[in-house]
């Protein structure tokens, strides 16, 4: 069995109009709700064996919190470039190649339009937008992530902040 946990970044900040894409920060609420569903995660006895993120700031800053919520070394946190502005196509192409198969499961943060098109593949009814800091975790009957496909997941839950505050 293996469980990938999709985590949208938290909410980032537009305040600075000239800063790249890539370097945005984490707004107020963002830097808020990083930590509240972090720690959600942890009361839900959520472990990890691997924390990947897009190297962007707002989706690395949502690790790091993340992280830090569920008792985690930050050593777990693995960078993936490849994650940062792609299609859902170019995930699955990343669990399946680029996830060690001792990991069981493993929190992945990332970017919209991606996250919700491929929770989507396996949400019944479907999911309209997975929210910023918004959670789906979707466990797979398979022993190797290469063998992740789009029709063999089951979404075990969807959390996402403004469900409780």
């Amino acid at each position: 069995m293996k469980t990938l946990i999709l985590v949208r970044h938290a909410k980032s900040s537009w305040k600075f109009p000239d800063l790249d894409d890539f370097d945005r920060p984490l707004n107020k609420r963002g830097k808020r709700d990083a930590p509240f569903m972090g720690q959600l995660m942890y009361r839900k006895g959520i472990k990890a064996d691997a924390l990947v993120s897009s190297p962007a700031n707002r989706a690395l800053s949502t690790a790091l919190s993340f992280a830090e919520a569920m008792n985690m070394p930050e050593e777990k946190i693995r960078l993936f470039p490849d994650i940062y502005e792609v299609g859902s196509e170019t995930l699955l192409r990343t669990v399946r190649e680029k996830f060690k198969n001792k990991w069981s499961s493993a929190l992945m943060f990332g970017h919209n339009y991606a996250y919700t098109e491929f929770a989507n593949w396996y949400a019944q009814p479907k999911i309209d937008n997975v929210p910023t800091c918004g959670i789906v975790a979707i466990d797979y009957a398979v022993e190797k992530w290469s063998d992740v496909t789009k029709g063999n997941g089951t979404v075990r839950f969807f959390e996402y902040p403004k469900r409780y505050l």
